[in-house]
């Protein structure tokens, strides 16, 4: 029996493959589960369909991802600490405290998705990467000076 994957299914396939299985595992186990639909020409077409627009929809949100990694690519933020001797933080500068300074700065990410090595301990000029897509990496640079 031909099915047609609706989830990724181990050792068979990925969504949207067309394989063929034994009957009774397709009846009992990939169709109740929804893992699969039959291969009849309607799902097919609709398969096509909705392949074309989940494309459309990648490549949109991928456009969207490279236009927010230039604005974060030319912001610098700078942070004011207090810190003490050697230019040590007391404290430190996380992601949390990037993303409400990117917020006030316009630019609202989830803190998630800024990575940082280490947390920043030092006064100095750092720069974070910003996941915003898994095709798309921004550069943030941070600046800390001593308050």
């Amino acid at each position: 029996m031909k099915v047609i994957l609706q989830e990724n299914v181990e050792n068979l396939g990925h969504i949207g493959d067309v394989v063929k299985v034994a009957p009774g595992y397709a009846r009992n186990y990939l169709l109740p589960k929804g893992f699969a639909i039959e291969a009849t020409e309607k799902n097919a077409k609709a398969l096509a369909h909705a392949k074309k627009h989940l494309e459309y929809k990648k490549n949109r949100v991928l456009e969207a991802a490279k236009a927010v990694a230039t604005k974060i690519e030319a912001i610098t933020l700078t942070l004011a600490h207090q810190s003490g001797a050697d230019d040590k933080l007391f404290g430190a500068v996380t992601n949390m405290e990037l993303a409400e300074q990117l917020k006030a700065q316009g630019v609202e990410i989830d803190r998630k998705r800024i990575v940082l090595a280490e947390p920043i301990k030092q006064l100095g000029e750092y720069t974070a990467a910003v996941k915003l897509h898994p095709e798309v990496t921004a550069n943030l640079k941070v600046v800390v000076t001593k308050a």
